[in-house]
């Protein structure tokens, strides 16, 4: 058994394995339970658009509480401390208010079933294409991640082999993603919400006491590598990894405030899908608001950890001082469960990591199943089929990214802290999106040809920033070089968007009505208020505004 396992080796007992059965029962039941709502492709894809917005807004955020969030930004609470919040007050919750007050209503009013249909309704077969193929390509990607994680988690605890844990866990998400579509994923979705704050918040509260309180943290800290600058969220230069104080803010706030952040939480299927399943405009609205409240609270219980851990647990204290060791950053959170959870609490920990990663992995299935049956296949492939066809055939695409997503795990593996990964997929594929939509969206001289020319440029920009730091012409470590790649891509796609659209005809204005801002009626880009929507704790922009400023008095409080 290789030494890695030994060290990270968690002595669960029958309690814990009780707990954990527990779970998988009530996730398999729920997915049973969903199969019978599943009549048609909209129930599969989009829940039949029926859920109330309190289980579609934990969903929401749930759907983003993966490996990404989890191991990832404890993994980076552990490299950089305290600028890793950046990523949940900076890069998440504006973009997420901006989502339910101003884009919302044209992806639900236009009634399209994913984020690529826009994409067709506004540029044409060409742009839909190049986005669909590359979302179906992120999602296999980003699922990987997923499993790869979620796969170490049943090797820590069981002692099987890596390629055997990501087959097993590959196996239980499938199984009721495709029982039960989008409403299995959503419901499980709420509940591994409660499940992963009910395993991390014991956890966070067990360290602190640990380590003395907030001030004996804050002691340890500084005295570790990197010293008090990973107490203070700003300037945040080993986060960026620019020198320059004024740069790391620029970078931080373009790169990752705007560019990366607007372009995964305002055109990411994987989120607004969630929002799309709600039953009326106003639900849809509120959804990523209502995610919002417990989103920029989550640093607490994910980053804290991880900072904890690197001052508490000797190898990763070591291999932060060192560089070298048997554990990397990526272990932050095992390492600090192994040490500090006595038995039962033990299982519910490790349960809340399998929920996480479960919740993520089936976030990307079930929106990597939508855009490949109904944007891929239906549209380009087997056309004019009964919807019992598209409804097994979303069942099958489900089957086959999973069989990919084995295989992307392998890439995953890889990388010591993943948040580095996929803060480059997303540099890739969210930031010239996020551009081509923004544009598109405000902009109606904008043309269908621009839409796609724009979007592989921006693509072809970022995968070129890359490769130049990967190659050491460009030296930025940290997550520097995909805010830099992210920023590349946004201004070459607007840049060349721009000129191809002044050298093109544009749509007439008649076909931009519902797609474009300024040729919408504003009666169509708010709801009609419905029975019991009345309160005013159900009002989208005055829920965004209240979210918003707690959101800046944590950025005080923590800068």
């Amino acid at each position: 058994m290789p030494a890695q396992d030994s060290i990270l080796r968690l002595d669960a007992t029958a309690i814990d394995y009780l707990i954990i059965a527990l779970y998988f029962a009530f996730v398999l039941g729920i997915g049973y339970l969903a199969k019978r709502a599943v009549s048609n492709s909209l129930d599969f894809f989009l829940s039949g658009r029926s859920l109330p917005a309190w289980v579609t807004g934990l969903a929401f955020i749930s759907a983003n509480l993966g490996a990404i969030e989890i191991m990832g930004m404890s993994a980076n609470g552990a490299e950089y401390g305290m600028p890793t919040v950046h990523y949940f007050w900076v890069g998440a919750i504006p973009a997420m208010l901006f989502l339910g007050v101003v884009m919302m209503p044209f992806y639900y009013g236009s009634k399209v079933r994913s984020v690529p249909e826009f994409m067709l309704r506004r540029f044409g077969p060409p742009a839909h294409l190049v986005n669909a193929i590359s979302f179906a390509v992120a999602q296999v990607l980003i699922a990987g991640v997923n499993l790869f994680l979620l796969a170490t988690i049943v090797n820590v605890l069981l002692g099987w082999p890596i390629w055997v844990s990501v087959i097993v866990a590959a196996v239980i998400v499938l199984s009721y993603i495709t029982l039960g579509g989008l409403s299995a994923a959503i419901y499980n979705e709420v509940l591994q919400f409660f499940v992963i704050v009910a395993a991390l918040l014991p956890l966070t509260i067990v360290g602190l006491h640990k380590v003395g309180g907030w001030q004996g943290l804050t002691e340890k800290v500084t005295g570790s590598p990197g010293g008090g600058e990973q107490l203070s969220a700003w300037p945040g230069n080993a986060l960026s990894g620019f020198s320059s104080n004024f740069l790391s803010v620029i970078g931080i706030v373009f790169g990752l405030g705007f560019v990366l952040s607007f372009g995964y939480w305002t055109t990411n299927f994987v989120e607004v899908q969630r929002a799309m399943a709600s039953k009326n405009m106003s639900a849809a609205r509120r959804t990523p608001i209502i995610g919002s409240f417990p989103k920029m609270f989550v640093p607490f219980i994910v980053i804290v950890p991880g900072m904890i851990a690197a001052v508490l647990v000797p190898e990763l204290a070591d291999f932060k001082a060192n560089g070298s060791g048997e554990v990397d950053y990526n272990d932050a959170l095992l390492l600090l469960m192994r040490d500090l959870l006595p038995n039962g609490m033990l299982g519910l920990a490790i349960t809340g990591l399998l929920a996480s990663f479960m919740a993520g992995m089936a976030a990307n299935l079930s929106s990597f199943n939508t855009v490949v049956s109904y944007d891929l296949i239906e549209r380009y492939v087997i056309k004019d089929r009964p919807d019992e066809f598209y409804l097994r055939t979303g069942r099958w695409v489900t089957v086959v990214g999973t069989v990919i997503a084995i295989g992307t795990a392998a890439i995953a593996s890889g990388y010591s802290n993943l948040m580095d990964y996929l803060q480059q997929l997303f540099s890739f594929f969210n930031a010239p999106l996020f551009a081509t939509f923004i544009l598109g969206m405000f902009w109606k001289r904008m043309t269908a040809t621009a839409g796609w020319v724009g979007l592989v440029s921006g693509t072809a920009t970022a995968v070129l920033v890359f490769i130049l730091s990967e190659n050491g012409v460009i030296d930025l470590p940290g997550q520097g070089a995909s805010f830099v790649g992210a920023g590349a891509a946004f201004v070459v796609d607007i840049v060349v968007s721009v000129l191809v659209s002044l050298a093109t005809a544009p749509k007439r204005d008649e076909e931009l009505v519902g797609l474009v801002y300024s040729l919408t009626p504003k009666e169509q880009r708010t709801e009609v208020t419905v029975r019991g929507d009345h309160g005013w704790y159900r009002r989208p922009v005055l829920l965004a505004g209240i979210s918003l400023a707690m959101t800046i008095a944590l950025n005080i409080v923590f800068g």
